[in-house]
């Protein structure tokens, strides 16, 4: 066996390498060669990794598996770092993301509690002094690409849309570009792994545009604005004051995502039935003109009518869920219907980060059509609240 590790980087002062390796595979499958052996290749610059197996490219069709390796989820997080406790898990996945080998570059335990995390933060990601800092983070994984080494226009894009912009046109205003100028990077930033894009799937025109790494938006959003505190010594100071950024538009978010991915990945199939679409959407309210999101929703679309089996909000707020939050649930499945989409046997979700008060347990147990998920169930670390059905 045979494995190279970072091909891009050999390929940048030795391009003909595909070539070699096409030359050896083919000699191999011809009895040429040494027969029965295997090569293995790997790579951190996805614009490379990509293109590897595409069109005339020397290794098209010679590939036995084409895998990409993905983050850690939560739960997995929480077991890599040791975190018992699922809320600080939470922030830790929310400010690092899943990247398992952020693990060995903290010389800090990890944090068991979230007081425990206003010390851990400090003195690792705002610490100019340690691994987890960096206080350019977009340029610096962009350097690592060979593709997009020195381009300022896509460290403007990855920082325009960690900084709120989620779509084209938000992207170009915020960078003073025009749109159809800004098409070409974006595709790139997005196959490069740096970028996801989405399409709403009821608004198909609607598209939401998001930083993929989450170090990059807390980088933007955290690091940045308090670049002066951090770099004089006083990080404690920096995270005290960008603790209300930090929950309104990193643990949010983030929140938001973990339950996406935890009904796509951990939940009993049977919640969502057959659809194949897990993510989140807005529904036009046509009397009040006022757009609603909807954090989470499972459905299938056809011929323009989408057949939705779950409408759910997930809440990062320090409060817990309450009666009334159902009830806007019962208002957004209304809203759905009155656009011609089957609701009919729509699950109603609530996702907490702090629990349920008693009256809407009570209220959703008597209905039977209402799922409550806590943050242990997302951390995998208990099961949900209620589940639809249960008495």
């Amino acid at each position: 066996m045979f494995v190279i590790d970072e091909l891009p980087y050999w390929m940048a002062h030795s391009p003909e390498l595909p070539g070699l390796l096409q030359l050896l595979y083919d000699q191999s499958q011809s009895g040429q060669g040494v027969t029965g052996g295997r090569v293995i290749v790997c790579g951190s610059a996805m614009s490379v990794m990509n293109n590897l197996l595409s069109g005339t490219k020397a290794l098209r069709g010679r590939a036995a598996i084409d895998l990409c390796l993905h983050p850690f989820d939560l739960a997995t997080t929480a077991r890599h770092w040791g975190i018992g406790d699922p809320a600080a898990a939470l922030r830790v996945h929310a400010i690092l993301g899943g990247a398992p080998g952020y693990r060995n570059l903290a010389n800090v335990d990890p944090p068991q509690s979230t007081d425990e995390l206003d010390d851990w933060a400090p003195a690792t990601v705002l610490d100019p002094r340690q691994a987890l800092f960096s206080g350019s983070e977009a340029e610096y994984l962009l350097r690592e690409d060979p593709k997009f080494t020195g381009s300022t226009l896509h460290y403007a894009i990855i920082n325009a849309v960690a900084n709120g912009a989620t779509s084209p046109a938000k992207i170009g205003g915020l960078l003073e570009q025009p749109r159809s100028s800004l098409t070409r990077p974006i595709e790139a930033l997005v196959s490069a792994g740096y970028l996801s894009y989405d399409t709403d799937p009821l608004w198909e025109r609607r598209s939401v545009i998001t930083v993929a790494d989450p170090i990059v938006r807390f980088h933007n959003l955290i690091t940045v604005p308090q670049r002066d505190l951090v770099e004089t010594g006083q990080s404690t100071e920096a995270w005290r004051r960008s603790r209300p950024t930090f929950v309104a538009r990193v643990l949010g978010p983030h929140f938001e995502s973990c339950a996406r991915a935890w009904l796509r990945g951990q939940a009993d199939p049977a919640l969502r039935g057959h659809t194949s679409v897990v993510t989140g959407t807005v529904v036009n309210d046509r009397k009040g003109q006022a757009k609603n999101e909807i954090d989470v929703v499972a459905l299938d679309k056809r011929a323009g009518r989408a057949e939705i089996r779950l409408i759910g909000e997930a809440k990062a707020t320090a409060t817990r869920r309450s009666a009334a939050d159902l009830d806007r649930l019962d208002r957004l499945k209304e809203l759905l219907a009155e656009h011609g989409h089957d609701t009919g046997s729509a699950v109603l979700a609530l996702f907490s980060m702090e629990g349920f008060q008693p009256d809407l347990v009570s209220t959703a147990r008597r209905r039977g059509n209402v799922l409550l998920v806590g943050l242990p169930a997302l951390a995998d670390a208990g099961d949900p609240v209620v589940v639809p059905g249960a008495r």
